[in-house]
């Protein structure tokens, strides 16, 4: 996480926490799957770069409660196709191309950004292949 994010009532803000809303924090993960955790939420640019076939999975509200507006990016490094998907499909709803409900996938330098709009809702707009 971003040091100095979140910031709560009180905190002082300095110079260093203005600088640091412009950084991302880097989050690499190589293995096969990866499930956002509360962590990927501040200023986080997750960089999958597994060469396999590789997936993200997003949370329900009930095991990791996103703030609606929250926006994860991710960049597919890797040479394998990254899908992007719900951990329960039936609770958490992504859409991609449209209306309908989807599990888009990026390829090998593509990035997308996966953002809450509503409670176990998110939209994934970027490079979706």
């Amino acid at each position: 996480m971003a040091t100095g994010m979140p910031v709560s009532t009180g905190d002082v803000l300095t110079a260093q926490i203005f600088n640091e809303l412009v950084q991302f924090t880097i989050n690499t993960q190589s293995g096969a799957t990866y499930t956002l955790a509360a962590s990927d939420q501040y200023q986080v640019l997750i960089l999958t770069s597994n060469a396999s076939t590789k997936t993200v999975s997003i949370p329900t509200d009930a095991t990791t409660n996103f703030g609606i507006g929250t926006a994860v990016t991710i960049i597919n490094t890797g040479a394998g196709l990254l899908t992007i998907n719900a951990v329960t499909p039936g609770t958490t709803t992504i859409t991609s191309a449209g209306a309908t409900s989807a599990s888009p996938t990026l390829t090998q330098h593509k990035a997308a950004t996966c953002i809450k709009t509503a409670a176990n809702t998110w939209r994934v707009v970027g490079a979706i292949a």
